[in-house]
């Protein structure tokens, strides 16, 4: 069963969602509508909460964790994942948060405490270390992760397409009807 309850919190799924039978999906998490969890994808909220909204998509592989609260940091660090987000192939997300119809590439590890403001792409196999900003309107590339240049408006428009596109191949699935 891809979806389990840790200490008596059960996730919460909106509707229309699509939860590959392999994915994990664990304690306090609240999926919104119309997102899809693809193949032996993990989102374990067990000593914090994760939050996804509605129309994201979090590929094959991929991993969204958080961090526990302490006295030293009483909120913790949760997850947080915006309307109409692509979270590619093998991606970790750890107590982030991604802003609005954002990209985040295959391969790309992104740590405690970052924030990922609205219309970021992110390329494939970045790193972003604790704490940092990623401003809204740019495409960030490396390992560190650093801003290459601002997106045009056709790649700020891909952005939702995406997610858009992942949302129809969801609705193929949950039809019965992949490809």
């Amino acid at each position: 069963m891809p979806v389990s309850s840790y200490l008596n919190t059960r996730p919460v799924v909106g509707e229309r969602v699509y939860l590959h039978d392999t994915a994990q999906v664990i304690g306090d998490v609240q999926i919104g509508d119309d997102c899809s969890i693809w193949c032996n994808s993990v989102l374990r909220g067990d000593v914090n909460r994760i939050v996804i909204g509605e129309g994201s998509n979090i590929q094959d592989f991929s991993m969204g964790h958080v961090s526990h609260r302490n006295a030293a940091k009483p909120d913790g660090s949760p997850l947080t994942i915006g309307k109409y987000v692509t979270i590619g192939h093998s991606v970790i997300l750890h107590g982030c948060t991604i802003g609005d119809e954002c990209l985040i590439g295959m391969g790309s590890i992104v740590m405690d405490d970052v924030v990922v403001e609205k219309h970021v792409m992110l390329g494939a196999g970045s790193l972003v270390s604790p704490g940092k900003v990623l401003e809204s309107g740019h495409l960030y590339v490396g390992r560190p992760a650093a801003k290459v240049r601002a997106l045009t408006e056709a790649e700020i428009a891909y952005l939702r397409y995406s997610a858009e596109h992942y949302v129809r191949v969801k609705n193929n699935y949950l039809l019965g009807e992949p490809g």
